[in-house]
């Protein structure tokens, strides 16, 4: 893992060091694989996603159904947006 400093905007706080995993993600794999075989048959007909490469690089655009519907891939990644947020918050899930 790669530790790596990152200003935190409050008030009398120091930087927050975040570790930052730059090795094979397993539970990453297992959810690519996952979607492809929802994919496969049928069952996912679009994706609005990003990605998170080495060197704190990442990618972001859609595929499918939210490429051709860009309203509701932007409600999807809302949502996924809100979600996070609890995350970070510690509010549970819905």
């Amino acid at each position: 893992m790669t530790a790596r400093a990152t200003p935190v905007p409050q008030a009398g706080k120091a930087a927050v060091l975040h570790l930052v995993q730059d090795s094979v993600s397993e539970d990453t794999i297992a959810c690519l694989q996952l979607l492809l075989r929802r994919a496969i048959r049928g069952e996912v007909i679009g994706l609005a996603y990003c990605a998170m490469l080495k060197q704190r690089s990442y990618i972001v655009d859609t595929a499918g159904v939210a490429q051709s519907s860009p309203t509701f891939a932007r409600g999807m990644v809302r949502a996924l947006d809100d979600s996070i947020a609890d995350r970070i918050h510690g509010r549970a899930p819905d």
